[in-house]
């Protein structure tokens, strides 16, 4: 069972459609127990970064969050969720995060529109089973402000171009990141989903 956590932010809804879609069981839950026993757990996203840590800890998820992963449960971070992951944000100040990631959340500092909405392509960098049958180069649906920027560029799977080239797709161990809404995202992201789906039916090392 895929536990998706409900911290009052996001599209939760559509995201347990998106993986009911591809065969998963997935549930909606902020009952910390079920997270703890999930065989994989998701951390989706939108709003503001504060405010959303301030949830989760409030809520007694970021501690939870932490453990799972710590425990080598697969974990999949989307959209304000992937940039949860990391140390700090300077979105309306400066934010502590997860710091499951040490890096920085930044804002994009482009002349283009901000914040980017819309169809943006996505650019593999390394090999990973999360991106198995995902072609170089495949459209994905982005809406966001703030970009994350790795101290460790190793974990860079795939990247995307805004004015700036930045990472759109993490990955280290079982933690893994989209910047996109893989959801929305048609059939680029329902084969990411169903990825994430085989590697944890299979119980395969990530």
């Amino acid at each position: 069972m895929i536990a998706i956590v409900d911290y009052g932010m996001g599209n939760l809804r559509s995201v347990q459609r998106a993986f009911e879609y591809v065969g998963a069981e997935a549930i909606v839950t902020d009952h910390r127990a079920t997270i703890e026993s999930a065989s994989a757990v998701v951390l989706p996203g939108v709003g503001a970064f504060g405010k959303a840590m301030s949830n989760l800890k409030r809520a007694g998820l970021a501690d939870v969050i932490r453990q799972v992963i710590a425990r080598g449960r697969p974990f999949l971070g989307i959209c304000l969720g992937l940039q949860l992951l990391f140390k700090e944000s300077e979105e309306m100040g400066q934010h502590r995060g997860l710091s499951v990631f040490d890096g920085m959340v930044k804002r994009f500092n482009v002349s283009l529109k901000v914040p980017q909405i819309g169809w943006n392509q996505i650019h593999v960098q390394q090999a990973s089973p999360l991106l198995e049958g995902v072609a170089d180069g495949s459209y994905a649906y982005f809406v966001h402000s703030y970009y994350v920027v790795p101290a460790d560029p190793e974990i860079v799977l795939a990247t995307t171009d805004y004015g700036i080239n930045y990472p759109s797709v993490i990955g280290q161990d079982n933690v893994f990141g989209l910047q996109f809404h893989p959801e929305k995202s048609q059939t680029v992201g329902l084969r990411i989903l169903r990825n994430f789906t085989a590697l944890v039916e299979g119980g395969e090392q990530l």
